[in-house]
């Protein structure tokens, strides 16, 4: 092979390992902002189902009238 056979091999080499990185870093990034969602859907539902636990069902006694 000849030299500049090797250096096109190297540079391509050093790009795919610069790529790898960058890729490495944004699985990093982005399972990050899963678990903070998944955490963030975990304390919306609790909060939900803890909303549903007061809710009281009223009668017709409770209802507003139509002109308001």
């Amino acid at each position: 092979m000849s030299e500049d056979r090797f250096i096109e091999l190297e540079t391509r080499l050093a790009h795919q390992d610069q790529l790898l990185h960058e890729l490495n870093e944004v699985v990093t990034s982005q399972q990050a902002r899963m678990m903070d969602l998944e955490q963030l859907c975990k304390a919306l539902l609790e909060r939900v189902r803890s909303l549903g636990d007061g809710v009281t069902t009223g009668g017709p006694d409770d209802e507003r009238p139509p002109h308001f």
